[in-house]
């Protein structure tokens, strides 16, 4: 699995390339029920996947809906996040007593669309892109890819919104084949990181990234 080796110890992760039949809570169902098929089936799914690795950690029989962050209301004491886009779906799951928060999201491995980039970034961030040279990664989709792993582990300890403007990501390569790269990124905090959990202040977030067979996947995991 992509997810499960990009995560430290205690996380649980599950993953599929497809949509499941799986079915749903009743409060669940009426979350989704007037959504397209499509969007009902990836919420079914990845609700599945959840329910998969909460039942390794021993937790069963949960119910998952959506919270006013857009993230799960997970059971107590457990941290998780879930992603999906076409092609795959993913969750990945934790006890609070390990794991402070997660943050995963997943992409296709191509460009964004035109005139996305800048609503998505920040002036320094295009500048780095801009001089980078052209070596078949899409840096502008990892670019949103890792923004929205980091709001993904930044709303359940602050329970505000960050947006795209609000964070800085530097990346690091650390090793590229012809059909896969890996590597680091560093989300720089720019507002004020004082959270809710009883933790310290988030000033930045470290996270992992993985580009392989036409996927960008990015983790974060705050231990």
């Amino acid at each position: 699995m992509i997810l499960q080796s990009m995560l430290p110890r205690g996380v649980v992760a599950r993953e599929a390339q497809a949509d499941v039949d799986a079915p749903l809570h009743p409060r669940e169902a009426a979350q989704i029920a007037k959504a397209v098929p499509k969007r009902q089936a990836e919420y079914a799914t990845v609700r599945h996947l959840a329910r998969e690795a909460l039942g390794e950690l021993g937790i069963g029989d949960a119910v998952l809906v959506k919270g006013e962050g857009g993230g799960v209301d997970w059971p107590r004491n457990v941290v998780g996040a879930l992603t999906h886009c076409e092609g795959y779906r993913g969750a990945v799951v934790g006890y609070r007593m390990g794991v402070r928060t997660i943050g995963i999201d997943a992409e296709p491995h191509l460009a964004l669309p035109d005139k996305v980039l800048p609503t998505v970034s920040v002036e320094s961030e295009r500048d780095v892109l801009a001089a980078r040279p052209d070596d078949g990664l899409h840096w502008d989709r990892l670019l949103f890819c890792a923004k929205e792993a980091t709001y993904k582990a930044w709303n359940p300890i602050t329970g505000r919104w960050l947006g795209f403007e609000d964070a800085e990501i530097t990346f690091d390569l650390a090793e590229r084949t012809d059909d896969a790269a890996e590597g680091t990124f560093r989300s720089r905090i720019l507002i004020d990181g004082r959270t809710t959990d009883g933790g310290p202040p988030v000033a930045a977030f470290d996270g992992r990234w993985r580009i392989t067979d036409g996927l960008i996947v990015t983790s974060i995991a705050v231990v």
